[in-house]
């Protein structure tokens, strides 16, 4: 049988970089904190391991580009506070369909952050191992972070503030009670005044099965296992990129970005769905084979045969915002889409700022139903 443990002003289910993020900025005010995670530091089962990670500001409308600038001085906050580098910043270009830069350069136009469009030509001669055959949007503040290096970072800060840290700590229920919450893990049960949710794809199956009394109403979300490729660079100087859809490209938009690997691409959202305990970590054929053709015509910095293939998993909305939101004693952190990691310190504040009450949730981010419309 369970016992009663501890006790905290906060739970968090979940140490990924978001969990992280949020355990990070509650304990910095003040709120005692336990972050609960089901595997060991640095392991590959969900959606924050690896060498890298987009961090760009250009998007689509004005809110994630503004939410992008704000991650920007909190990444160096955590540099600075754990004297540990994660975020290189090479720039960042979009090329492919003119409509896609067009809504980026508007929006990051109206927040005041310095970029500039570039003809193919001009844009070949900076970064020689990307062909271009569109006008590019090129911004500086932009670049890459490394994902192992930052859930670890966020890890360190938050415990240097006084969270409570435990990796390899299933949780099997969360229950409400008279005066909060308890979360119950094998063996243990933890009174909280609060629980956090940011589970990634086990978040469903933990809400599902959860004894609470008022119930948080996701959107749907839906879990891929997705094959991102690593290649050899040929040449130095890699921006972060990501080439839409439309004009020469055909099928998926690409994204990819330079890393202690190698040269990473992936398409996005295009893998199969699974479930996150019974995935099997191999790579699609054909979606190798995919990259494989997109470097050999479009990356002439890589060499194409030296492809080495991954997987990790996206758990994903219908619209691909986010989910931060709270109801009675439950926020929930979820539904990230293949594009929240960069986000994460400022998604730590979203959600330390609905446990305090001071704000609701951003109306995108909001509980309840959503439409198919990506945001990208």
């Amino acid at each position: 049988m369970s016992r009663i443990q501890g006790r905290a002003d906060v739970v968090i289910v979940g140490g990924g970089v978001i969990g992280s993020a949020a355990a990070w900025r509650l304990a910095e005010r003040g709120r005692s904190v336990v972050l609960l995670e089901q595997f060991g530091p640095g392991h590959r089962h969900g959606a924050s391991h690896g060498s890298s990670r987009i961090y760009r500001q250009a998007y689509d409308g004005e809110f994630y580009t503004g939410l992008a600038a704000r991650a920007l001085p909190l990444w160096r906050a955590l540099e600075d506070t754990t004297g540990t580098s994660v975020l290189t910043l090479t720039g960042a270009v979009d090329h492919g369909l003119p409509a896609a830069l067009a809504a980026k350069a508007k929006a990051l136009a109206a927040l005041g952050i310095p970029h500039e469009l570039l003809d193919p030509a001009e844009a070949g001669r900076r970064w020689p191992g990307i062909r271009f055959d569109t006008r590019v949007l090129h911004h500086p503040d932009a670049g890459r972070l490394h994902a192992d290096r930052s859930v670890q970072a966020l890890n360190h800060a938050a415990a240097h503030v006084g969270a409570d840290i435990r990796h390899d700590d299933v949780v099997r229920g969360i229950r409400s009670t008279a005066t909060g919450v308890e979360v119950v893990t094998d063996g243990t049960t933890i009174a909280a005044a609060h629980v956090v949710v940011a589970a990634g794809a086990w978040t469903r199956s933990l809400l599902a099965d959860a004894q609470l009394d008022v119930v948080p109403e996701l959107p749907q979300l839906r879990t891929t296992q997705e094959q991102p490729a690593h290649f050899v660079p040929i040449v130095a100087d890699w921006p972060s990129f990501v080439h839409h859809r439309g004009a020469g490209l055909t099928g998926e938009g690409i994204y990819g970005l330079g890393s202690e690997d190698g040269i990473k691409i992936g398409e996005h959202g295009t893998g199969p769905v699974v479930e996150p305990e019974t995935r099997d970590y191999r790579p699609d054929p054909a979606g190798v084979e995919r990259l494989v053709d997109y470097a050999t015509a479009w990356l002439p910095g890589v060499d194409p045969s030296s492809v080495v293939a991954d997987t990790c998993l996206y758990t994903t909305t219908p619209d691909s915002n986010f989910v931060v939101d709270r109801v009675g004693d439950v926020t929930v952190a979820a539904g990230f889409s293949g594009h929240g990691f960069k986000f994460a310190p400022v998604i730590g504040e979203l959600v330390a700022d609905l446990v305090d009450g001071r704000s609701r949730a951003l109306e995108p981010l909001r509980f309840g139903a959503r439409q198919a419309v990506a945001a990208r």
